[in-house]
């Protein structure tokens, strides 16, 4: 252990280039830019699974945001071609929303099963796959995904 009051790097971390650094980072934020418009089309077709449709007042109640935020968010959604929606009406995912949201799902899905498999809680698994599956890379998700067959 270093005793150094200014030394917070771990050798490892020291030990990383400045340009490897840069692009975890530049990957981090753009995970973060993806995340909320993965996180609305995920909701958008779970609801018009179960309900048949999905209404904006919904999504402001299952994530916890209110009705001025989901407009927003709706806006540019349907700004990128991932849903389509009249006022007052419900929201529908375009071809590209719901390859979108399976994408999510699948993603979900993987990293679920692989923090199950390592014996993480139910609860405690759902919890932190909705944020890994984010931010995994596709390499990462296909060895969890390859771990999770050979258990």
């Amino acid at each position: 252990m270093n005793d150094d009051p200014h030394h917070t790097l771990s050798a490892t971390s020291d030990d990383r280039s400045p340009d490897l650094r840069a692009e975890a980072f530049q990957g981090v934020r753009a995970a973060r830019s993806r995340e909320l418009a993965e996180d609305y089309v995920e909701l958008i077709a779970e609801l018009i699974h179960a309900q048949g449709e999905a209404r904006p007042v919904d999504i402001a109640t299952r994530m916890g945001v209110t009705a001025p935020t989901v407009a927003k968010t709706l806006d540019r959604l349907a700004r990128d071609g991932l849903i389509t929606r009249a006022k007052y009406r419900s929201i529908f995912l375009t071809e590209e929303g719901r390859a979108l949201a399976k994408e999510c799902r699948h993603r979900h899905d993987i990293v679920l099963r692989f923090l199950l498999s390592l014996g993480l809680d139910p609860e405690t698994a759902e919890r932190d796959a909705e944020g890994i599956e984010h931010h995994v890379s596709e390499r990462t998700l296909e060895l969890f995904a390859a771990f999770v067959a050979r258990s």
